[in-house]
């Protein structure tokens, strides 16, 4: 009977068959095609088109879209652990594959139209990059602060606002936009709407010049009188606020997958280096202080992933992850700083150098504790969860 039941509750990271050869695919297509251009990605603050046509080749685009629709017909753990391996390699990449799945294909796929679905679904996994704009100058923590306004007028909304720090917004073909259509009723105002890009008077503003994840864009939105088919309303007028908190949810988890890949390089580089650099006639890995950080970094990467599969793992089941979601968000991307951080001390100077991979993954991490919810907000909802 133990041992019965041991089979049916696999180890929370040992992967199925196909999880496993799908995560060793991204990884060997991370280092043979991402890792010679990490450098010139983040020098030139941008992800090269060719790059992007082969991510939706290798078929990491459209995780979670069913076959039908001309998706890989995964699981969301398939986004997770490919999130995973890309960020092992590169943040950016992670990121951008990260928004694609966990925010804005999540997002049709439970709240479309089958019109909606038939019509963005299958160029979501061929050829279109999406992106989710909620934050705006006023409303980043306060996410239902919204001054971007939707107008009925005929068969039209028309979009009047702006919106900040989107990720994926230079590489954008569609869009999922929160904006109220009655501000007066607070959150219950909230409407979501598909946007795509070429519609009459909607352009993508300035890219941010940033610390970190620098090839992964981040943009303004400028919606000047942008006109919405009625047709493009994602779910219901006025439950826009839990289309964007019940992505949220998910999209947390892909950012702890995120954190965990950047993490788990900080430690490959780092037991690689002490084992190579050499001190007073050994190497440094020889050195009892140095074996005991190199533990702790790996006692933390094991964590940050026991948390971020187990919400994963959650989410496909069925079951509630609210809770789960938060706290592998706000460990993996803590951890991920802290790791980064012990990479840099142990290569010494060379860590803060450029010419070393540690000094890139230390500012890599610092956004983990920032986008789709601050560490406080993470902490706000898991104390929710605990006392009411």
């Amino acid at each position: 009977m133990a041992e019965q039941a041991a089979l049916a509750m696999p180890p929370l990271t040992v992967l199925a068959e196909d999880e496993a050869i799908f995560r060793d695919s991204v990884r060997e297509f991370a280092e043979a095609q991402i890792r010679p251009h990490v450098r010139e990605m983040d020098e030139h603050a941008k992800i090269p088109a060719s790059l992007i046509t082969q991510l939706f080749d290798l078929g990491v685009m459209g995780i979670e879209i069913p076959e039908a629709y001309g998706g890989a017909g995964g699981t969301f753990f398939h986004s997770i652990v490919g999130v995973e391996a890309l960020s092992r390699v590169d943040a950016s990449v992670g990121v951008l594959v990260d928004v694609q799945n966990t925010l804005c294909i999540n997002a049709v796929l439970r709240w479309a139209t089958e019109a909606q679905k038939q019509r963005y679904l299958p160029r979501l996994a061929a050829s279109w990059v999406g992106a989710y704009a909620l934050s705006e100058a006023g409303s980043g923590s306060d996410a239902f602060a919204l001054q971007t306004r939707a107008v009925a007028d005929g068969d039209d909304y028309v979009l009047t606002g702006q919106k900040l720090w989107i990720t994926n917004g230079n590489e954008a073909n569609l869009f999922i936009v929160l904006a109220t259509v009655k501000p007066e009723a607070g959150y219950k105002g909230i409407t979501a709407f598909l946007v795509e890009r070429d519609m009459p008077g909607f352009t993508v503003g300035k890219k941010e010049d940033k610390l970190g994840i620098r090839a992964s864009s981040t943009c303004e939105l400028l919606f000047d009188g942008c006109r919405v088919p009625r047709a493009n309303v994602l779910g219901e007028v006025g439950k826009g606020y839990k289309v964007a908190i019940e992505t949220l949810n998910e999209g947390r988890i892909g950012i702890g997958a995120q954190m965990l890949g950047l993490a788990q390089a900080a430690l490959d580089h780092a037991i690689r280096y002490t084992k190579e650099r050499r001190q007073f006639g050994k190497a440094i890995a020889e050195f009892q202080a140095v074996q005991h950080q190199v533990a702790r970094m790996a006692i933390d990467v094991e964590t940050a992933r026991l948390t971020v599969y187990n919400a994963a793992r959650l989410r496909d089941a069925g079951k509630p992850f609210l809770t789960e979601a938060a706290m592998c968000k706000l460990l993996a991307s803590e951890v991920a700083e802290r790791c980064a951080s012990m990479a840099v001390n142990l290569f010494g100077g060379y860590g803060f150098t450029k010419d070393y991979p540690v000094e890139k993954l230390y500012r890599d991490a610092k956004i983990g504790q920032i986008y789709e919810g601050t560490t406080n907000m993470q902490l706000t909802t898991i104390a929710k969860a605990l006392l009411g």
